[in-house]
């Protein structure tokens, strides 16, 4: 049990550095981004590719993989740039699907559907299961505790001032003076960067990385944590993503526990508890369980 809860900490972990990267994206400039998944998989291949062909430390690989997933990001950003809404939307969940179809049939480059196996980890083969599993929940809160602290720095910065004017009219921003496209491929690029640091770190944890692991529902799950932690509010980013995978694991044991009903019962169960769940939180909880906060200065001479 306690390797369980270890493991599902350290997803926990992915999730919170995603869900980060989704708020600078979405939360701040106000670019809806279903491609997450994408990122995540290209950082992924990145590190693991660098690693097991090319023999480059880990510390390299990871970088490697955000530094690359910046790119694509960058890249995707100039792209959709003067598109809004549904049409963003549209456009980046198709990113992510060409990032795992190129995956699945370029054997030559990522192995096909069979994967690539043997990505080397911290310590592993040096330490037990149980160890590796500690080391690298330290490591992955580590570099959530780094993106959370430079992340909220960025967000109350001139910066993220200008990324929430945009968010709420980039005609305004752009008449007071302000780059619009240039800030928007710098939030993209910066949210991929963090998703793809994610990816890197997923694939050094699991040894073995295919295109089925990332599958859109993915992003899914990683839009309703920042949906329920409160869109814009890098705590709520963190506090949403240890939300979700609270609800999604703590309904798998308690459908279990209903006597009478079929596996396939108890699935559609778990899954409709899951949604009412997060129903009624946005309900009565619409702006997240932890609101954006923003700050405002008082006029000289104001009655307070």
């Amino acid at each position: 049990m306690e390797a369980y809860i270890v493991a599902m900490l350290v997803f926990a972990g992915f999730y919170a550095l995603m869900a980060l990267g989704l708020n600078v994206i979405w939360g701040l400039a106000g670019m809806v981004n279903l491609g997450l998944v994408g990122f995540f998989a290209v950082g992924a291949y990145a590190s693991a590719l660098l690693t097991t062909k090319l023999l480059w430390p880990m510390p390299l690989g990871w970088a490697a993989g955000a530094a690359i997933a910046a790119v694509a990001g960058g890249i995707m950003a100039l792209i959709v740039a003067r598109l809004r809404g549904d049409y963003l939307a549209i456009v980046t969940l198709g990113f992510a699907e060409v990032i795992r179809l190129v995956a699945s049939n370029e054997i030559w480059l990522t192995n096909g559907t069979d994967g690539i196996s043997g990505i080397p980890g911290p310590w592993r083969g040096d330490v037990s299961p149980q160890q590796f599993n500690l080391i690298f929940l330290a490591l992955v809160w580590c570099a959530v505790g780094i993106a959370f602290l430079l992340l909220s720095r960025a967000s109350h910065s001139p910066f993220g001032r200008v990324l929430r004017a945009v968010r709420e009219d980039e005609d305004v921003a752009a008449v007071a003076g302000k780059p619009v496209l240039w800030f928007k491929l710098r939030a993209f690029a910066l949210g991929a960067a963090v998703v793809g640091f994610a990816g890197a770190l997923y694939a050094h944890y699991n040894a073995y990385i295919a295109p089925d692991g990332f599958a859109p529902l993915l992003t899914i799950y990683i839009v309703l944590a920042l949906t329920a932690g409160g869109v814009g509010a890098m705590r709520g980013a963190v506090v949403g993503a240890l939300f979700v995978v609270l609800l999604l694991e703590s309904t798998r044991f308690l459908a279990q526990e209903i006597p009478g009903v079929t596996p396939v019962q108890k699935a559609a169960l778990r899954e409709s508890i899951i949604a009412l769940s997060l129903i009624l939180l946005l309900r009565f909880r619409p702006q997240g369980l932890i609101p954006e906060r923003t700050r405002t200065h008082s006029r000289p001479g104001a009655t307070p």
